[in-house]
C-alpha cells in the first residue's frame, strides 16, 4: 500500500502540539506499517517554506518518505480539471465557503489519486468532495474513510 501524506500531517508532527502531534505520529506509523509513505513536491515546498529544509529532509529520510519530484502529465491534468471544478463551484456559492484553496492542494490530491492508494490528511472535506474516488484517511480517525474506496 502506498499512502500519500498531506502537508498538514507533517506540520502537526513537527509542531509538537500536544493535541495534533500524537495523532499525526500514530497515523503516520499506521500508514508506514502498511507500506510506503509518499509526498508530492508541493508538500515538500510548503514544509520548507516554514522551516529549515534540513529539518524536512531529516524527517523524510527518517520516515522513509519518497518524494515524486517529477509528476506525470496525468497528475497535472487531473489537478487542473478538479481545481477548475472547485473554482466554478466557489463562484456559484454565496457566503463563507471555508478557506480558499490553491492549485497546490489539487496537485497533492491528484498525486495521491494517480500514484498512491490513499491520502492521509487532516483536510478531509476538500479531498472528500473533489477526490471522492480517492481513499482519504484522517489522522483524527484513521479507520474512517470520507472519500472513495
Amino acid at each position: 500500500m502506498r499512502t500519500a501524506v498531506d502537508t498538514n500531517v507533517f506540520s502537526a508532527l513537527l509542531s509538537g502540539d500536544p493535541d495534533s502531534a500524537p495523532e499525526a505520529r500514530i497515523a503516520l506509523g499506521e500508514a508506514a506499517g502498511k507500506g510506503t509513505l509518499l509526498a508530492a513536491p508541493p508538500v515538500y515546498a510548503e514544509l520548507v517554506a516554514g522551516r529549515d529544509s534540513e529539518v524536512v529532509d531529516n524527517l523524510f529520510s527518517d520516515k522513509g518518505i519518497v518524494v515524486h519530484w517529477n509528476l506525470r502529465a496525468d497528475v497535472w491534468r487531473t489537478a487542473g480539471v478538479r481545481y477548475g471544478a472547485y473554482a466554478r463551484d466557489r463562484r456559484r456559492q454565496r457566503g463563507d465557503n471555508g478557506p480558499r484553496r490553491i492549485l497546490a492542494d489539487f496537485l497533492i490530491g491528484a498525486h495521491a489519486f494517480h500514484l498512491a492508494n490513499a491520502l492521509l490528511t487532516s483536510d478531509t472535506r476538500i479531498y472528500g468532495t473533489y477526490f471522492a474516488d480517492l481513499k482519504v484517511i484522517s489522522p483524527q480517525n484513521p479507520s474512517h474513510n470520507p472519500g472513495g474506496n
